[in-house]
C-alpha cells in the first residue's frame, strides 16, 4: 500500500475505522483498522469481504499481563544467551565452550571457561590447561576438550 503523494495522515488510522485501499498494482479492497504502530509505521487491517460484517472491536482483547510475561521471558532468554558468548575469545574457544555446555554447566570468567563452578579451563583451552576441580571432574572436562579439538581439526581439514 503506497501512501506517497496521498493526503492520508497517520492520525487517520484510529482503531476501528474503515478504509478503502487501492494498491500500486491497482487492486482495491476495504479494510478495518485493527491496530497501527507509529514507530514502525505498520498498519494491521482486517480485510472486509462483501458479505462480512465489520469487525467487532469489543471482541478484540489483548491480555497485557500475558504479553508482559512473554516479553520478560524473552528478555531473560536474550540475557542468558548473551552471557554464553565469550568476549575477547577466539571462535575456537567459543566452539569449545559450546561443546562443554551441551553436557555440563559452564560460564565465562573473562577468557577462562568455568565448568561446574569448580573446573577452570584457560587459554589456549588444551587438556593441560584444566585446573581446580576434583580429579574426576577434571578428567571429564579433559575428555570433552580432546573430543572437541579432534572435531574442530577434522572440520578444518575437510575445508
Amino acid at each position: 500500500m503506497a501512501m506517497e503523494g496521498s493526503n492520508i495522515n497517520s492520525e487517520d488510522f484510529t482503531v476501528g475505522c474503515l478504509l478503502s485501499i487501492k494498491t500500486t498494482l491497482g487492486e482495491e479492497f476495504d479494510g478495518q483498522v485493527i491496530t497501527f504502530d507509529r514507530p514502525s509505521n505498520i498498519l494491521v487491517l482486517h480485510i472486509l469481504h462483501f458479505t462480512e460484517d465489520p469487525l467487532d472491536i469489543k471482541k478484540c482483547y489483548i491480555d497485557l499481563h500475558r504479553l508482559q510475561a512473554r516479553e520478560e521471558l524473552a528478555v531473560r532468554q536474550a540475557e542468558a544467551d548473551a552471557e554464553r558468548i565469550g568476549v575477547g575469545v577466539t571462535a575456537e574457544a567459543q566452539s569449545i565452550f559450546d561443546a562443554l555446555s551441551k553436557t555440563l554447566p559452564v560460564r565465562w570468567d573473562k577468557t577462562s571457561i568455568v565448568v561446574m563452578n569448580e573446573v577452570h579451563v584457560s587459554s589456549p583451552y588444551l587438556p593441560e590447561c584444566v585446573s581446580g576441580g576434583t580429579p574426576a571432574a577434571n578428567d571429564r572436562v579433559k575428555k570433552v576438550l580432546e573430543l572437541e579439538r579432534k572435531r574442530l581439526q577434522a572440520r578444518g581439514a575437510g575445508l
